[in-house]
């Protein structure tokens, strides 16, 4: 029965989020290539072996792989599916050029592969926006209705009443928009801008350090400020109001996302919350008993960092592909053929190490090793 709950709890709720958030990303390399004259080939939905598919007019065969942990779309020319390289073992007609994902200008190739990361930013804008519509958005105003002692914010003088308004210059229009940014900021100092009794006042505050462990298993290190705010409502958004939010949500969340990332290279916050494929799919069996809400949530968090991901200039990677042609631009020919080879084995060998080092990270805040060492022990 544990096996069977396994599987219908968490395996296939991560199956069918993944599925549809690869769908989503390769249909944005495919529609783009159509758009250019690029002749598709494969529109795979994993990896490996074909389970079943079939073939359009277009001459592209629509296919589902055995192995649902990603997907791709394999172009007119290309040596694999990764478009890292042309075929070149008889050379191309004329028709054929034109049809050829290489033979395209540097700016369509571009274009091409940046519809991917770019078809992950609109779906979860997409999602947001119908969410903000129906359902609602979470809105509280960044007022403080109390403040705890001992706090970062008792130390730095803030009292039930003030109305903050910016941080660091950055406003302020939501309580949400304030946790964001403090919980991204542990032991950092920054510059407090409040509404205090009809006049503004600046004050400065070091958010604390608050390590604990999530729900879903995953060592947070955050920042605490100590306050509360009472006033919250949810309020449906009008169209044009829930995609400006939708929009700026989305930006918000790249935006910390490469903060936090940027903290991970210095030093100042650790590695641990990096995750994999297990802690991902961990995730989607919790929020898949938690409501449609939170589901239509997960999978927008998801798609913006499948996009942001994508767009990292490592070789491989749509943003590896996307640097190598700013080069061709600016040089006006393509980067050397073993100059491309070479980086594209070590941008697979930091992916792999990536996977190998956030499938690590999975284990042990799975408590994996614990277990087997209880075992022997």
């Amino acid at each position: 029965m544990a096996f069977i709950h396994g599987i219908t709890g968490y395996f296939l709720p991560f199956v069918v989020i993944l599925t549809l958030l690869v769908f989503v990303h390769e249909m944005g390399h495919f529609l783009i290539a159509r758009r250019n004259g690029v002749k598709v080939e494969i529109f795979s939905i994993g990896f490996g072996p074909e389970l079943f598919g079939w073939t359009a007019k277009s001459g592209t065969r629509w296919k589902i792989s055995a192995l649902p942990l990603g997907g791709y779309v394999k172009m007119y020319g290309d040596t694999d599916a990764a478009s890292t390289g042309v075929e070149d073992s008889h050379p191309m007609t004329a028709e054929e050029e034109a049809v050829s994902f290489h033979h395209k200008r540097v700016g369509q190739r571009a274009a091409i592969v940046a519809g991917g990361p770019l078809s992950n930013f609109l779906f979860a804008i997409l999602l947001l926006s119908a969410l903000y519509m129906t359902v609602g958005q979470p809105y509280t105003l960044p007022s403080v209705a109390s403040v705890q002692p001992d706090s970062a914010a008792a130390e730095a003088g803030l009292q039930p009443g003030d109305l903050v308004k910016s941080v660091d210059g950055k406003p302020i229009a939501r309580f949400q928009d304030l946790q964001r940014i403090i919980q991204s900021s542990a032991g950092q100092h920054l510059s407090m801008v409040v509404a205090r009794d009809g006049s503004d006042m600046t004050i400065e505050v070091t958010p604390k350090v608050n390590e604990f462990t999530d729900h879903f298993g995953n060592h947070q290190r955050v920042g605490l400020l100590g306050v509360t705010s009472s006033q919250m409502k949810v309020i449906k958004l009008d169209p044009a109001n829930a995609i400006g939010q939708a929009v700026t949500e989305t930006w918000d969340l790249c935006v910390g996302t490469l903060h936090a990332v940027g903290q991970m290279i210095a030093g100042t916050r650790g590695t641990e919350e990096i995750g994999g494929i297990l802690r991902i799919a961990s995730m989607s069996g919790q929020v898949a008993q938690d409501g449609f809400a939170a589901q239509v949530w997960f999978v927008a968090l998801l798609s913006i960092n499948l996009g942001l991901i994508n767009l990292f200039p490592i070789p491989v990677l749509d943003g590896g592909h996307l640097m190598f042609y700013a080069a061709e631009a600016l040089r006006g020919r393509p980067l050397g053929k073993r100059v491309q080879e070479y980086g594209s084995m070590a941008g697979l060998a930091a992916v792999l190490a990536l996977m190998v080092f956030a499938t690590w990270n999975d284990l042990v805040q799975m408590h994996v090793f614990q277990f087997f060492a209880s075992l022997i022990s």
